[in-house]
């Protein structure tokens, strides 16, 4: 309770950030295409696709980031509804609540579209399903330890994620309250705990997500498919025609490091402000005692 409080005052003066309006949806588009499938499973190379195939926008997990003006405190306020659960015991997110974040999408992948699968299926029960999957589930988790472990472990990262408040939020969304939430690392968000619960859990929490997406969608409204499966699979389910041009195969291990480094950028001049501020507080503090204990 205690730290709940503390939390939420540190949100609303050193973290607070402007909130953009809400978005609203287009009746004439909306919600066609969801993927639940984790990431590090050909999300962004499944974005492209899907843009290519007319979805526009198809919303990556990347934009959560990205985006300007960044959502990423009601993003962080939603995963916290589902995984900390609500007074009312009521943690249903409506159609219109992920309208205010994604009403200019007509699919969605990645982040967003794993952590809340079983939501966004709910909200959009017109929208058809690709559950997009790795067929070798190693591969899966080690290269998520691989590109996401050392995001988890970064001391660098994990001080920018307390010193700015574009940081703050990056890390209680991804890493405390939505990945974290997924592979059951816990909501308290601590250093490397991220790492630590995909290593343990990944590969259990991957299976039971997939059992559950198969579950909760009618068959004629699901096509399971991984990128080995190119255009086809995906066209046909969709009724697109295939395009005359490879599959798109994109971010690689490369990729991922430039995102996390133009992640850094942003941070940085944000983060050398609030840092050296902090310092000179200490130090001033420690001076003052030290003056009061001599005088």
């Amino acid at each position: 309770m205690m730290a709940s409080f503390i939390r939420d005052i540190a949100e609303k003066t050193f973290y607070n950030e402007p909130s953009p309006p809400p978005r609203k949806r287009d009746p004439s588009k909306p919600m066609q295409v969801i993927c639940p499938g984790f990431p590090r499973s050909a999300t962004e190379s499944l974005q492209f696709a899907l843009l290519k195939l007319g979805y526009d926008h198809t919303f990556h997990g990347y934009d959560i980031m990205f985006e300007e003006p960044h959502r990423m405190p009601a993003w962080t306020r939603l995963a916290r509804r589902k995984f900390d659960g609500a007074d009312d015991g009521d943690c249903t997110i409506t159609a219109a609540e992920f309208d205010e974040l994604l009403g200019h999408a007509t699919a969605v992948v990645d982040t967003a579209g794993s952590v809340f699968a079983s939501e966004l299926i709910a909200a959009y029960p017109d929208a058809k399903v690709i559950l997009n999957h790795r067929r070798n589930l190693d591969a899966w988790q080690a290269s998520c330890l691989a590109n996401l472990g050392p995001v988890n472990t970064s001391r660098v990262i994990w001080l920018t994620c307390i010193f700015t408040s574009y940081g703050y939020w990056s890390w209680q969304f991804f890493m405390r309250y939505g990945l974290g939430g997924v592979f059951r690392a816990g909501t308290f968000g601590s250093f490397g705990l991220l790492e630590y619960a995909m290593r343990k859990n990944g590969k259990w929490i991957y299976r039971e997500h997939c059992a559950m997406i198969r579950g909760l969608v009618p068959p004629d409204r699901l096509l399971e498919w991984s990128v080995e499966d190119g255009w086809e699979p995906i066209c046909k389910f969709l009724g697109k025609p295939v395009p005359e041009e490879p599959f798109p195969r994109v971010n690689d291990p490369v990729g991922f490091a430039s995102r996390i480094d133009h992640w850094s950028k942003l941070s940085e001049k944000a983060f050398m402000r609030n840092f050296g501020i902090f310092c000179a507080v200490v130090v001033g503090a420690v001076a003052a005692g030290v003056y009061a204990f001599i005088v």
